[in-house]
């Protein structure tokens, strides 16, 4: 009678095993990076989108919002307000820091820029800052 086997032999998981790891060894890495250009993505969307409320805010008031605040929240002493103009949770850039707001700005009317991943004004890639003047 013949010895069938009905499991994996030790070579066999190992060959599988090595297989894997390369696989996730060339995978991973492009997995990893892309995820930084989908939050540097998304705050250059958002910068636009902050910007646009702003054009709207002054558009309904006759004056520009003097912090982001007011895009939610309806100033004191403003009328005409049509708000809100953005959902309040969305004044943080995707790295968990607040947009910064001036106005009036220093490179247009009025500037909104986040500094990117490390917080720091300039830098390249995920750091470098993403402002409605560089779009």
């Amino acid at each position: 009678m013949k010895n069938v086997s009905k499991g994996f032999s030790l070579i066999e998981l190992l060959v599988v095993l090595v297989i894997l790891g390369l696989i996730a060894g060339l995978v991973v890495p492009n997995i990893m990076g892309r995820g930084e250009d989908a939050k540097s993505r998304a705050a250059v969307a958002e910068v636009q989108r902050l910007s646009m409320a702003v054009d709207e805010f002054y558009l309904d008031t006759g004056r520009a919002p003097r912090e982001l605040q007011e895009l939610v929240e309806k100033p004191g002493n403003v009328s005409n307000w049509n708000g809100p103009y953005v959902n309040g949770s969305n004044l943080n850039d995707p790295w968990g820091n607040a947009y910064t707001y001036r106005f009036p700005g220093e490179e247009r009317d009025f500037d909104i820029f986040s500094h990117g991943r490390d917080g720091q004004p300039g830098g390249e890639g995920p750091d470098r800052d993403i402002a409605n003047w560089n779009l």
